[in-house]
């Protein structure tokens, strides 16, 4: 068909307008979708990725963080050693064999699994065992738990919790292990917080740490009279604190008694590898469950812990989870596979043996120290040693003492209490914090308080802990021993002084390390709280500046951040030579001073406001006057300024002047008479306190200054009027019994006239100068 040519024309214009326009929205909208990108897309995922140097540069960086946390993470990797990368090597393997075909995974698994259960069993003496391998070192004691609750309890496959509550089931626990141990059992359990009974630990014979046998057999009694069935007992070889170990040996023999479970767990089960092993630990392998924590013994990084068991239903065991049909569930032991062939067994003796060294090498020294008080259950062969600091009441009345004690709550046994713990806080921060390497740490105990403990089994390894770590320790613990004895001395003395002293008040501070808390009382008549609050701050804000810049060994701080008193100088550890009564009233002088600085800066901006005010209201007067005396006329501009030129008006100045000693307004008349500026009144001295006393050279501020036999006293120069005097009662080298004689008499008469005769010549020299009583004595002693 013939087309008309304006309609050809007009369509192929019309398809090229369509296809711009459809051109621009396709830009429009590639555009919204890389603006879409690049806002809502993370950074790294930008683009096509991050290559492999990138990415491990953003890992490093996140590694090591802060330059003050790169030190301390540097440290624990360059101690990780060729048995660490090991260790991290089977992570890596494990995920590259989770790609391998089913058949032949199953046989890799299997082997795996095996030799590593067979070499754990025969290294810690648990034969016929299977293995457990986990992350948690908790889950293992959960999975047995499920393990004898479908033992014991035949229908709960079936009918579940149902069955539990016809007998309700009770775990037996230590009050010694660890913290939040049954709450997380029945949590994960589905079992109510009754299911869960602490044992209370020994109080009148043998360990304070070790489980009552005779109370549990009690314990145990009751609860099957109640229609309850005892489940499982959790015992420990080496409680989480002390390291003590229950005893294992009786404990098997009741559980046996009552068909209950035994379960084990604690940093002892690490010396059954040891050719000698304790007969209270030796016990630990004929109990039906253990839970070992290889990665901290040996120092193998993100190893699982492994559960030992024995029970011959191994279906019970599969639904209970202690086995899995899953291959890749087997391969969490094979990052210790390669560790333990790594090591060999060598290798893993001679890392437990190491620890347990650490521990002996310790002992031995903390023996020889006095104040220092030692927590250990085996003293021949526990790796844990648990000490403090404390101090025998030597000073004190032994009856009074006696008579405190047999009140269970009184409150000065209480105080001490708490000041031991507090410095023995503060002592296993120092240790730590000196000796980085040794692992120490402080342990809140039930009996003993706060200590300090010594565990290398689960430190050594990963640090790296040698025996100069450990002698370097015993260095630190002997240096800081007489700062602790000479401040808990130190203290009653500190308080009794403040308590004495006027304008200071004693803060009893018992969480405080240090000498004590003092308060400085800021005196007002004033019935405004808040404002007396704020000048008490501020006056002990002050207060700790100055006495931070005084030269001396003290340390002046406003507290702990948390739970501190407010408005107080704290006061650290001191020495023996402390002078306290000089600290305590150069504390009081300052205060004082400060105080007085405060209400004189007030006053005189009283004074000055007041002053303003009245040179205002002079200044009004003033001109109304000069008004009245030159007349209205003068004040109009154009005939003011004629009037002034024929007729001049000669007014004299009255200057004002406003005296701050005085604190008036004064005419400066004088000022222009005399020309020189006139005060009506002198300005007091400005009042100067000795805030220390004189020390020698060297000498720190609040030390106590040892005279030598040799040295000047101060007190032995005597002044000129003062040996005039002496000249009258008695002649020299005369005791005060010896009488005077005719020929003595006469000496001392001569020796008198000669004195007053220098006396006076040098008075008429020196143009009635005060006479100098050296060179008076000097010519007195020569005659």
């Amino acid at each position: 068909k013939m087309v008309d040519p304006t309609l050809a024309e007009m369509g192929k214009n019309l398809n090229e307008a369509m296809k711009m326009l459809e051109d621009n929205q396709r830009k429009v909208e590639e555009e919204n979708e890389k603006k879409y990108a690049r806002k809502d897309i993370p950074g790294p995922l930008q683009g096509s990725g991050q290559d492999m140097v990138s990415i491990l540069q953003l890992v490093q960086n996140l590694m090591h963080g802060e330059e003050e946390e790169e030190t301390s993470q540097s440290y624990r990797l360059q101690n990780l050693g060729e048995q660490g990368h090991m260790a991290l090597l089977g992570h890596s393997l494990a995920a590259y064999i989770s790609v391998l075909d089913r058949e032949r995974l199953r046989k890799l698994t299997t082997r795996i699994l095996s030799d590593t259960t067979l070499w754990l069993c025969r290294l810690f003496r648990y034969e016929n065992g299977s293995a457990y391998y986990h992350e948690d070192d908790r889950e293992g004691l959960l999975k047995i738990c499920r393990l004898v609750i479908h033992t014991r309890y035949e229908d709960y496959t079936l009918e579940g919790f149902n069955v539990l509550s016809t007998k309700q089931p009770v775990i037996y626990i230590s009050s010694a292990a660890r913290t939040g141990l049954g709450q997380a059992l029945c949590n994960q359990l589905g079992l109510p917080l009754s299911c869960v009974c602490r044992v209370p630990c020994n109080t009148m014979f043998g360990s304070q740490h070790q489980m009552d046998v005779a109370l549990l057999d009690r314990l145990i009694k009751d609860d099957v009279e109640f229609g309850k069935l005892p489940l499982l007992l959790v015992a420990n070889a080496g409680t989480p604190g002390a390291g003590h170990t229950d005893k294992l040996g009786r404990l098997k023999e009741l559980c046996e008694q009552y068909k209950m479970w035994l379960h084990v767990e604690g940093v002892n089960l690490a010396t059954l590898a040891l050719g000698y092993v304790s007969s209270s630990v030796l016990a630990a392998t004929k109990c039906d469950s253990m839970t070992l924590t290889l990665g901290s013994w040996l120092g193998l990084p993100a190893v699982p812990a492994v559960t030992l068991y024995r029970h011959e239903d191994p279906s019970l065991s599969l639904a209970a989870g202690l086995t899995s049909s899953q291959p890749v569930e087997k391969l969490r032991a094979l990052p210790l596979w390669l560790s333990l062939q790594y090591l060999g067994h060598d290798g893993i003796v001679e890392r437990i043996k190491h620890a347990s060294q650490l521990s002996q090498r310790l002992l031995e020294n903390l023996k020889n120290l006095d104040f220092i008080k030692t927590s250990v259950e085996d003293e021949l062969s526990s790796p844990v040693v648990v000490f403090k600091f404390f101090q025998e009441y030597s000073n004190r009345d032994q009856t009074s003492h006696a008579a405190q004690a047999s009140t269970i709550q009184h409150p000065i046994i209480s105080n001490e209490r708490h000041i031991y713990d507090t410095f023995n806080q503060w002592l296993g921060e120092q240790l730590a914090q000196l000796v980085p390497a040794s692992g120490v740490d402080v342990v809140e105990l039930e009996d003993e308080g706060t200590c300090v403990r010594f565990s290398p089994l689960m430190t050594s390894a990963v640090l790296g802990t040698e025996i100069q770590d450990i002698d370097y320790l015993v260095d630190c613990l002997k240096m800081k021993i007489p700062v602790l004895t000479s401040t808990l001395q130190l203290r009653e003395e500190f308080e009794q002084e403040v308590r004495r002293t006027v304008g200071l008040l004693y803060i009893e501070d018992l969480a405080w390390p240090g000498l004590g808390v003092v308060r400085y009382n800021y005196h007002s008549d004033e019935k405004n709280d808040d404002k007396q609050e704020k000048e008490l701050e501020k006056i002990n804000i002050e207060l700790l500046k100055k006495l931070n810049e005084l030269e001396s060994d003290l340390t002046f701080s406003l507290g702990p951040e948390f739970g501190g008193q407010k408005n107080c100088v704290y006061i650290g550890m001191v020495t023996e030579d402390l002078d306290v009564s000089e600290l305590v009233e150069t504390i009081a002088a300052t205060g004082r001073e400060i105080e007085e600085n405060s209400r004189l800066l007030e006053n005189m901006t009283e004074v000055v406001r007041k002053g303003i005010q009245e040179a205002q209201l002079q200044l009004q007067k003033a001109n109304e006057e000069r008004l009245l005396e030159e007349g209205l006329l003068r004040q109009i501009p154009v005939v003011g300024s004629v009037l002034n030129w024929f007729s001049p008006f000669q007014a004299s100045p009255k200057g004002r002047t406003f005296n701050l000693t005085a604190g008036s307004l004064e005419s400066t008349e004088s000022m222009y008479v005399s020309k020189a500026q006139g005060t009506g009144s002198t300005p007091p001295p400005t009042p100067t306190s000795s805030l220390a006393k004189q020390r020698l050279p060297g000498q720190k501020a609040f030390k106590r200054s040892l005279r030598s036999s040799d040295g000047f006293s101060e007190t032995s120069s005597i002044s000129h009027c003062d040996d005039l005097d002496k000249l009258d009662q008695r002649p020299p080298n005369l005791s005060p019994g010896q009488e005077q004689g005719p020929l003595e008499m006469e000496r001392a008469e001569e020796q008198k006239e000669v004195v007053q005769a220098k006396t006076d010549t040098e008075d008429i020299h020196s143009d009635k100068s005060p006479p100098d009583c050296t060179k008076v004595e000097d010519e007195a002693s020569q005659r």
